[in-house]
């Protein structure tokens, strides 16, 4: 390894008093609790509440209240602001003990009431899972139960044409799961087979026009039927109610068994709360719930059944609530391990599909969601729930939920988080949720840098609360070092990752790394969230990974921001217009956007009261972008007499508006854009890689930046150095640039404002980095000046309101003031590059101990001339854990205050601190990895070191061989700055850049 002189500036540690520019003023780093906005817990140390959370996997009540007590101290150690208590087992060859220690036992309630009473010393909030795994469900239920998950099963019986039929009832063609003993005669129906149909084909196509119930014919449990006579197969179709059978993930968790409840009745769901009344909420944990304030968190919607999803109540329900029986069309409804069994011809069916999951999810919210709300806020908590896994409304879900939840192993893309986001801010919620980090195969060889590089680009997306996947309890029965793992092994093999804590060398890093999460979620849940256009989606579904029309292939790239919105958001106090603005005081979106439905291959259908509500907001002065020809417009669902043709007419009423502009197609949209006279609130030149979200409160604007280092599948992404236009809605605002991972909040030198008022600055990120930008009010601190343009490398601002330039080379360089001034300045000479050519290397390797839980340390101890990764050297091929790098620079007489240096690591396998001379340096950013060496360096000797850490899966292959000796020696890293072979776990190289300042 070396330092090398560079001659552009790429790492480095400051150094140098320095020449000012001669401009007035004062300009110092602005201190947590300025004049600059309020986000919330402040920047340099965000407060609990918006900290991180982890997933805390517990082998059922199987746990002792010391160790619960030493992890809640270590999470909260590692600056993570909650858990979420959930029993997960899926790793386990054993069975445990349910009587004992089962969910929702004695042993389930004193862990708990041990959990909450450590957490509440620490300042760490509780989250409690409403149920063993997911989805909810509850010990207290048998399968025949009124409040037990059910189906629709169906049975068949083929009459040829010229017989009859008499035997018994179809029976079901999916026999029952186990424990499922009741099965209800619904409904038993005749169909003609369609002219030329097969009544073998998937699906059957039917005769709707034939539907005839003969239930009235069934005695005894037979049936006798002719059909008429018209040389056509008819079909005998019986429809059974009965329980699903379905159990919570994982093991068996109780005795008795659990039983998933039904989602959609009031029984299922006083199923839930009458349990958790009468065998988990003593007095104790009751009060200690309403003093930490957490959430009662529900898992996606994952309803499972070989037959058809179904509730007792829904043939009423939908006749109430649509205005036709549902019975006479049932048939396009029924599925057989979830495809559809017969169809009634292509639009019939989606007008009813679509019809039936309408009534769902009003029953899911009614039934389920909002009891379940109403009860959790008596105990102080919120409602956490992941509102998608069935074909119903999640968007408007997402705008009722305390808060929402998305996932990042499960969600297809960013747009997946939009639409979770539209909800929660028409609805006024605080928070998008994300269960984040979860990795398929990614046990013990997750690193921070690959997980931080996803989640960077969720945020930009709406995210503003990261639970990550997760932290598991120490041990279990038949668990193997380095401890119990939730999802490892998983079916023989390395499963989900991670299983964050201790028993990880990263573990020693972890906490500048929730730090940093820490003040970027904190300004994300600052005032509310800016979007430039809404997308109105006919179907509400989230996790389709369908994006938004030009928008999310064109527009993104040139700064555009989108949300998506369901009909329902439409009906919410929130959805007026005001100033040309939907929902001002939210969103603030400044024109909506109307496509066809994009789950039925963009057909035109529009509800009719959306459609009245669009003409409404174009008069309000709302500009809207319908795409395409919408002559043959229909309402969605079965349509009354007349709804087509009303449709129609409202459209072209719409059309009419000078609000309002058509355009052909999606490529077409920014003519429609330009037309309507649109702008985003940031604008820069295209860009695949940066991704931007806006926060406004009354005081600033924050602008949160990613370079997307993750969606283009094989890249590792490359640097962004771009020139962005913003929007500041505070008079006079000036930039300032948060650093998330030290909390410094400082002036930026170096910006136009544009005639318009709008500010332009640049963005500078490597792969995965962010950055924050606040434009707000300038304080006492900021300089009346500031530079427009300058030759040099950089312009920063100093104590005492100077105006500082930096380069790299020696040189004259000239600086355009905001007043058109020019001001030369002369670099003297940079000192002479130093190469280090020795480096000492101190390896704490850790292997398996006497114990699952315990750890071993061997201590290895080189000396490089030059680096290699560790799979190269001796020793240390199959090597995890933590290694720490020396080495020893002399800098001459010529050094002083007005040099700098950067030290830029390339290669770094994944975490890593720096210390000079004996001083820790603030924390660096992981993903750039540049150290800035500030003051540090001296004349002389100088010593640096650099410490590193690991995952534990180079260790593991040759420890577990059975579960991850099929995984390779780690080789992720980011490349090196030279032309050498990439270094792999534990190598990097070192550069040292030397500049001067003045």
């Amino acid at each position: 390894m070396s330092l090398r002189r560079r001659t552009v500036l790429r790492m480095g540690a400051l150094a140098g008093a320095a020449t000012a520019l001669p401009l007035p003023g004062a300009a110092t780093a602005l201190a947590q609790g300025s004049a600059v906005g309020r986000p919330a817990g402040g920047l340099r140390d965000p407060a609990p509440a918006v900290r991180p959370k982890f997933r805390w996997w517990w082998p059922d009540a199987l746990v002792d209240t010391g160790e619960i007590a030493r992890e809640i101290r270590a999470i909260a150690a590692a600056g993570f602001g909650g858990v979420e208590i959930a029993a997960v087992t899926h790793s386990m060859d054993e069975q445990l003990d349910t009587v004992r220690y089962g969910w929702g036992t004695t042993a389930w309630r004193s862990a708990i009431e041990a959990a909450l009473r450590e957490a509440k010393r620490h300042d760490v909030v509780v989250d409690l899972t409403i149920g063993p795994a997911w989805p909810a469900a509850v010990p207290s239920i048998t399968p025949d139960s009124k409040g037990a998950a059910q189906e629709l099963a169906h049975g068949i019986a083929l009459v040829e044409p010229g017989t009859a039929y008499e035997g018994p009832v179809p029976a079901a063609v999916n026999a029952p799961e186990d424990g499922v003993t009741d099965q209800r005669l619904l409904l038993v129906q005749a169909v003609r087979v369609t002219a030329g149909g097969s009544p073998t084909a998937v699906p059957v196509p039917l005769d709707q026009a034939t539907v005839t119930d003969v239930t009235d014919l069934v005695t005894g449990g037979r049936l006798a039927w002719t059909p008429p006579d018209d040389g056509a197969t008819w079909l005998l179709v019986a429809y059974w109610e009965r329980g699903s059978g379905q159990r919570p993930e994982g093991r068996d968790h109780t005795t008795p068994l659990a039983y998933v409840v039904d989602h959609f009745s009031d029984a299922g769901t006083r199923a839930v709360t009458d349990f958790w009344e009468g065998h988990i909420l003593t007095p104790s944990i009751r009060g200690l719930l309403k003093a930490t304030g957490g959430t009662l968190f529900e898992d996606s919607i994952e309803i499972e059944t070989d037959a058809t999803l179904w509730t007792p109540a829904l043939p009423a329900e939908f006749e109430r609530r649509m205005g036709y029986s549902l019975l006479p069309y049932l048939a396009t409804f029924i599925e057989k391990k979830e495809k559809y069994v017969f169809s009634f011809g292509s639009s019939l069916d989606k007008a009813i599909r679509r019809d039936v999951m309408e009534v769902v999810t009003e029953l899911y919210v009614e039934h389920h969601l909002r009891p379940l709300q109403k009860w959790a806020h008596t105990l102080g908590l919120k409602l956490r729930i992941q509102p998608y896994g069935l074909e119903t409304d999640a968007i408007y879900k997402s705008a009722l939920l305390d808060v929402t939840e998305g996932e990042s192993l499960g969600f297809k893309n960013l747009d997946d988080f939009r639409c979770l986001a539209g909800g929660r801010d028409m609805g006024g919620r605080p928070l998008v949720s994300n269960e984040a980090g979860g990795t398929a195969g990614g046990a013990y060889s997750t690193t921070w840098s690959d997980t931080l590089k996803k989640l960077v680009t969720q945020y930009a997306a709406g995210v503003n609360q990261a639970v990550f996947h997760g932290f598991a309890y120490a041990d279990a029965p038949g668990a193997a070092w380095p401890g119990f793992a939730a999802f490892s092994p998983y079916k023989g093999a390395a499963g989900y990752g991670e299983a964050w804590g201790p028993r990880q060398p990263l573990w020693r890093h972890t906490p500048q790394v929730a730090d940093f999460l820490a003040r970027i979620q904190s300004v994300l849940q600052t005032g509310v969230n800016k979007v430039d256009i809404g997308v109105l989606r006919q179907k509400g579904y989230a996790g389709s990974g369908l994006g938004a029309p030009w928008f999310t292939s064109d527009g993104v790239p040139v700064g555009w921001t989108h949300t998506f919105l369901s009909p329902r958001l439409l009906d919410l106090p929130s959805a007026v217009v005001r100033g040309g603005r939907f929902a001002p005081d939210g969103p603030a979106v400044k024109a909506l956007l109307v496509d066809g439905d994009i789950m039925i291959n963009r057909e035109h259908t529009l509800q009719l009261d959306v459609a009245e509500k669009l003409l409404g907001y174009a008069r309000a002065g709302l500009p809207v972008i319908l795409i395409g020809d919408w002559s043959d417009a229909h309402v969605p669902g079965l349509a009354g007499p007349g709804d087509n043709d009303r449709l129609r007419q409202l459209l072209v009423r719409l059309q009419a508006l000078k609000t309002v502009h058509v355009v052909a197609d999606r490529p077409d949209v920014p003519e429609a854009i330009a037309a309507l006279g649109l702008t985003r609130d940031v604008e820069y030149a295209q860009s695949s890689m940066l991704l931007n979200a806006h926060r406004a409160d009354a005081d600033a604007d924050y602008y949160f930046f990613a370079n997307d280092a993750v969606s283009k599948k094989g890249s590792t992404g490359t640097r962004i150095t771009h020139d962005v236009t913003l929007t500041a809605h505070v008079k006079g605002a000036v930039p300032y640039r948060l650093d998330p991972w030290t909390g410094t909040l400082t002036p930026l030198a170096l910006y136009r404002r544009l005639a318009d008022g709008r500010l332009r600055l640049t963005v500078d990120l490597r792969p995965g980095a962010v950055t924050v930008v606040v434009l707000a009010r300038p304080s006492g601190d900021v300089p009346r000046r500031h530079a427009t343009e300058t030759g040099a490398d950089d312009v920063r601002v100093r104590e005492g309101g100077r105006l500082e330039i930096r380069a790299s080379a020696a040189g004259t360089y000239t600086t355009t003031l905001d007043t058109g001034r020019t001001v030369s300045t002369k670099i003297g000479a940079v000192p002479a590059p130093v190469a280090l050519t020795s480096w000492k290397l101190t390896v704490d390797d850790w292997r398996p101990g006497a114990s699952a839980t315990e750890t071993a340390h061997e201590r290895h101890e080189l000396t490089l001339d030059a680096l290699a990764p560790w799979t190269g050297l001796p020793g240390l091929e199959d090597v995890s854990g933590i290694g720490t790098y020396r080495a020893t620079v002399r800098l001459g007489r010529e050094w002083t205050a007005a040099h700098g240096a950067s030290l830029e690591l390339g290669g770094v396998f994944d975490t890593f601190t720096v210390r000079v001379n004996g001083h820790d340096l603030p924390p660096v950013d992981q993903l750039t990895r540049v150290a800035d060496l500030g003051s540090l360096l001296r004349p002389g000797a100088n010593t640096i070191e650099i410490e590193v850490a690991t995952t534990l899966l180079n260790r593991l292959r040759v420890a577990r061989p059975a579960v991850f000796g099929g995984g390779k020696r780690q080789e992720r890293h980011l490349p090196a700055p030279s032309t050498a072979p990439p270094p792999s776990q534990s190598a990097f190289t070192a550069h040292l850049h030397r500049r001067r300042e003045t």
